[in-house]
């Protein structure tokens, strides 16, 4: 059985990111990017904190320094 290589904390952020481009609810997020709830929940208030996403209207967004990233 093939272990999976672990991922760096750039590379969930940035699959976060990528999930977040067109807007994305929680539960996209979790599934699209492979995390459990307290995992994207962590995330997601480190990349809000760091404003390379938003949250408006109920789905989390990634902002234009964001995409930059």
């Amino acid at each position: 059985m093939k272990r999976k290589k672990k991922r760096s904390s750039t590379e969930i952020a940035v699959e976060i990111l990528e999930v977040t481009m067109k807007g994305a609810k929680k539960t996209n997020i979790i599934y699209e990017a492979n995390l459990n709830y307290n995992v994207a929940q962590k995330y997601l208030e480190i990349l809000e904190r760091k404003e390379l996403i938003r949250y408006e209207n109920g789905l989390f967004i990634t902002t234009d320094s964001g995409k930059v990233f």
